[in-house]
């Protein structure tokens, strides 16, 4: 297995929670991701080559200030806060093996290619993963230690429907990039098909925060895609230019002659959004918007108490009443990136976060990589109702991004 084959196995099992190997605390993602930093550590100790690319300069930024932030947040809860070392221990080695991920993946000589292969190898094992769950959850075939269903929502080898809807949101994107930048025919077919079984089975899931993220992301590519279309042939009078020129003039106009329509059907179009969601909008989804918006507010009066510097790495927020479950786990998380890194590295984190994300979206939107800049937007909505910056595929999607997305020209020096 080469290389990048084991960083994508990696990245793909590391929703695998249900799974881990005989004998070994870790799960299967982990213990590729740790193989991987350590062959990759073997060849820059046996002469190879490390490129300070732009994206290496840019997360060992963005690292470090993390690190610093983590650092005076921990000061501050242990001075003010009753610190569980468990929570502080996973959330730093999590950390620790993005960064080490990071770095060493955007210092590779020629990592545009590098990580190009490893998506393709991404897309092909995730597509394959995904078959065998979805063969679970068809009953076709049953697999010992593994509960495929969470109640009705499917959660495969995850431990919760969200983890896996993640993953689906991340490479259903990754693989049209794939298909739309590729020059060969066949590779393009692979690409298109790989978003298929990514779909489906985040439908399975029920997730409320994948179906919009879909319609959202989906939306916005089109969008892009015409902007490109009609740009590549300015100053070209084609008939299929001005009829479609023809039909933005004239979407204003009829848009305002059918709006008593859609308001005469909006009831119907409100309950058929409702149809899509987990419980059909029922108390689920109620229930979970009420916990969300209890756990949101407690997050921002424990990360204003602590003068926004944070509490440190790990959950900090009390087992939620609203519930009334005791089987909870204590603490708990806000389940929202941005407010649950306020907690943690105060508004230095959120900062520094938002600086990186801002900055890849920014490259490839000047790059026109329009299936990329949707990866992002898709990461960014998931992660407003979840915390996913423990997920390596949110990583690597912003490596791919920021390396794709720098101009060939930029500076680049060898060691």
């Amino acid at each position: 297995m080469t290389r990048n084959a084991l960083l994508a196995a990696g990245i793909v099992m590391s929703y695998a929670s249900q799974l881990e190997p005989p004998g070994l605390p870790i799960g299967y993602g982990e213990l590729f991701l740790f193989l991987w930093i350590l062959l990759s550590l073997g060849r820059i100790l046996a002469g190879g080559r490390i490129v300070v690319t732009p994206a290496l300069v840019r997360f060992a930024w963005f690292w470090t200030i993390l690190a610093l932030s983590l650092g005076i947040g921990t000061i501050v809860g242990y001075f003010s806060e009753i610190l569980y070392f468990a929570g502080i221990w996973h959330d730093t080695l999590a950390y620790a093996l993005l960064a080490c991920v990071t770095c060493l993946a955007t210092a590779e000589p020629d990592a545009e290619r590098r990580l190009r292969q490893c998506a393709w190898w991404g897309v092909g094992l995730a597509n394959a993963t995904l078959a065998i769950q979805a063969a679970l959850a068809a009953g076709w075939i049953h697999q010992s230690g593994v509960e495929p269903w969470y109640w009705d929502r499917f959660r495969g080898w995850s431990l919760n429907p969200n983890q896996i809807a993640l993953y689906c949101a991340a490479f259903g994107p990754l693989a049209l990039h794939l298909a739309t930048t590729t020059d060969k025919p066949v590779a393009r077919l692979l690409g298109f098909a790989g978003m298929i079984l990514p779909f489906y089975v985040g439908r399975l899931t029920k997730s409320d925060t994948f179906l919009y993220t879909s319609v959202l992301t989906w939306m916005i590519f089109l969008g892009l895609h015409l902007r490109s279309w009609l740009a590549a042939g300015r100053g070209i009078a084609s008939a299929g230019r001005q009829i479609v020129m023809v039909l933005i003039l004239a979407s204003l106009p009829l848009t305002m002659a059918l709006a008593p329509f859609g308001l005469a059907e909006l009831g119907n179009a409100e309950s058929f959004a409702k149809s899509l969601t987990k419980d059909k909008g029922g108390d689920a989804t109620a229930e979970t918007a009420e916990l969300r918006l209890y756990l949101w507010e407690e997050a921002i009066r424990r990360g204003l108490r602590s003068a926004s510097l944070g509490l440190g790495p790990g959950a900090h927020l009390e087992r939620p009443n609203i519930v009334g479950n005791g089987s909870l786990p204590r603490p708990f998380e806000a389940h929202s990136t941005l407010l649950d890194l306020y907690t943690q590295g105060g508004i230095l984190a959120v900062g520094a976060l938002a600086w990186i994300v801002f900055t890849a979206a920014f490259l490839v939107w000047r790059a026109k990589l329009d299936a990329l800049l949707v990866l992002i937007v898709s990461l960014v909505v998931f992660s407003l109702p979840h915390l996913i910056i423990r997920h390596p595929i949110v990583w690597f999607s912003l490596a791919l991004c920021l390396v794709a997305g720098a101009p060939a020209t930029a500076p680049a020096r060898e060691r």
